[in-house]
């Protein structure tokens, strides 16, 4: 598989959140607001990639009836580390992300991409891999908060602060001026919404290039049909 397959198929065609449907219980709760859900983001892609990279290693030393208990220990050790460093340069961001840092080990799309690509590739493959991957879901987080903080803030980077310090206090915008607010977009039943808009826009988009792309049997037909005419 090339590099660009795999990079294409992590954040589009096999995308955690939009596609294979998984971590869809931190990708609806945290994603309140855009920093949150790149705060999250990050560290789940930063968890694939060293993850993926420590699988790939040790691929060929672990024996068949151990790995699955191996590549669980190696993804907690990891978000351990994580959510350290978060706790001690991002402390009120992780405080604002809670228990979804920690919940980051039962992710099935981490165990997932270790079991079905990592365990099965050379390291510089699995680590791309889980860049893609990790990239894919960032950007349905990240997009998620987005649309939630616009339509029930009217704003964009709300508290950024929390993610690039004294920096971030003017990195706010205000997109919908004196917005009164609307709840349900900051709810539990927003965010399955807001979800179900994206995955019908991702849809919507790969079937429109579907329908413009003509498919390989209808491009060997035209031109016989040509050459017969």
């Amino acid at each position: 598989m090339s590099p660009r397959q795999i990079f294409i198929d992590g954040v589009w065609r096999q995308n955690t959140g939009l596609v294979v449907l998984l971590g869809l219980c931190p990708l609806l709760a945290v994603t309140g607001t855009t920093v949150n859900g790149i705060g999250l983001g990050l560290a789940t892609t930063l968890t694939l990639v060293c993850s993926n990279v420590a699988v790939s290693l040790s691929r060929r030393l672990l024996r068949p009836e151990i790995r699955i208990p191996a590549y669980v220990l190696i993804i907690a050790s990891v978000v351990t580390t994580i959510q350290l460093l978060m706790q001690a340069w991002f402390h009120d961001l992780y405080r604002v992300l809670g228990i979804f840092i920690p919940l980051i080990v039962t992710n099935c799309a981490i165990i997932g991409r270790a079991e079905a690509f990592a365990s099965r590739n050379p390291p510089l493959p699995a680590a791309l891999d889980g860049l893609a991957t990790g990239l894919g879901f960032c950007i349905t987080l990240v997009a998620l908060g987005a649309f939630r903080e616009l339509v029930g803030h009217g704003t964009l980077l709300r508290q950024a602060q929390l993610l690039f310090g004294e920096l971030g206090e003017g990195l706010q915008l205000t997109v919908i001026p004196h917005h009164p607010g609307f709840l349900l977009a900051l709810l539990p039943p927003g965010a399955f919404i807001a979800l179900g808009l994206l995955i019908a826009g991702r849809n919507w988009l790969g079937n429109r290039r579907s329908a413009q792309s003509p498919s390989p049997a209808r491009a060997a037909i035209e031109p016989s049909a040509g050459r017969a005419a």
